[in-house]
């Protein structure tokens, strides 16, 4: 195995992984303050608006680890900082 074919299969592994767990915590989280959220409403409707607004403050930032996680997957496929070295590495064989 050359160190192109490492490179890409590093890559692809490394971006799988980093969907999968940067989807699956996030959603386990959200799922999490959902519920919780939903709890305390029904214990104190009286709060609604704060525990609401506090909901989606704390949604949006859940969330945000998703995407971070999505956009770290999209530059090991797409924009690899090691490509450059593998393919300047196999052409001076």
């Amino acid at each position: 195995m050359d160190l192109t074919n490492l490179t890409v299969l590093v890559s692809v592994a490394g971006a799988s992984l980093s969907t999968a767990i940067g989807c699956f915590a996030p959603a386990l989280g959200q799922g999490r303050a959902v519920a919780t959220a939903l709890s305390s409403l029904a214990s104190q409707p009286d709060a609604a608006g704060t525990i609401t607004r506090t909901l989606f403050v704390g949604l949006a930032m859940i969330e945000s680890l998703a995407i971070y996680a999505f956009v770290v997957s999209m530059i090991l496929i797409f924009a690899n900082p090691f490509w450059n070295y593998a393919i300047s590495a196999a052409v001076e064989k």
